[in-house]
């Protein structure tokens, strides 16, 4: 009995917490005609989320693209397919590394930052002193920092993305003997479509990075306002958070490719 009794707890706990953060998201956008109100405040977490968290960022991706291209660049070679690594980069640079990479990192640390800073403030009751002064918090404290992760996520994935390109193609030229005048040609005509105007695999790489951004701001904010517990709760939420973040980046990945590449193709 036991372990169903924790089971069906932590069943209970996870459905609550599922159904407030999905509450939260619905209130969120629900209050859009607010942000002319928070411009400042979104402009501060803008900052944040992007200028600050871009060096980071760009090495990562760097060492993403250097990464990927050195490893296909491997294989290729005793196929005599050389001239396949700007291709085969710059396509998963664009679709997968850049979005994914951008936002594990924005939820490791704006994420949780904001768990922090939204945990802190509840379990000293600073939330409910704003409720009793009638301030609406998800205006107040949540919608800057949704619009603000979910605007950043986009830009900073189009710096991953070049960034890691040009990482793996400083590889292809130093260690795999590839030209950068094939690299980037091959590049080129990966990701350029003649009938479109922004290739698939650009928008694809954006939209995700446009639903991951929106995801980590949302979860993060829906752990730090359900904190409890004093300084132990807060460091729970931040967990929660990051963990939580982490799991459904994977995850809508996954579907948003499906929906890309198989449901509208």
């Amino acid at each position: 009995m036991g372990v169903l009794s924790d089971t069906g707890s932590w069943l209970k706990q996870t459905l609550w917490a599922a159904g407030y953060t999905v509450n939260l998201l619905l209130d969120t956008g629900a209050k859009t005609y607010t942000l002319p109100r928070r411009v400042r405040f979104s402009l501060d977490h803008a900052f944040i989320c992007g200028v600050k968290a871009l060096p980071v960022t760009l090495v990562v991706a760097l060492f993403a693209g250097a990464i990927l291209a050195l490893q296909t660049g491997i294989e290729l070679q005793r196929y005599g397919q050389s001239n396949m690594i700007g291709t085969i980069t710059a396509l998963t640079m664009c679709r997968e590394m850049g979005p994914f990479i951008t936002a594990l990192i924005l939820a490791a640390t704006v994420g949780s930052a904001m768990a922090a800073e939204l945990g802190t403030m509840k379990v000293s009751d600073e939330v409910t002193a704003l409720d009793v002064m009638s301030v609406d918090t998800t205006s107040y404290l949540v919608l800057p920092r949704v619009v603000a992760l979910t605007v950043m996520c986009p830009v900073l994935t189009l710096f991953s993305d070049l960034v890691g390109i040009y990482g793996g193609g400083v590889v292809g030229s130093f260690q795999l003997d590839i030209s950068s005048t094939t690299y980037w040609k091959a590049a080129r005509e990966a990701l350029l479509q003649p009938d479109q105007l922004l290739p698939k695999d650009v928008y694809t790489g954006l939209a995700k990075a446009l639903v991951f951004g929106c995801v980590v701001a949302t979860v993060s904010c829906s752990s730090g306002m359900r904190a409890d517990g004093g300084a132990l709760g807060v460091g729970r939420a931040v967990q929660g958070a990051v963990k939580t973040s982490v799991i459904l980046i994977i995850v809508l990945g996954y579907i948003l490719t499906w929906v890309f590449y198989f449901l509208f193709k």
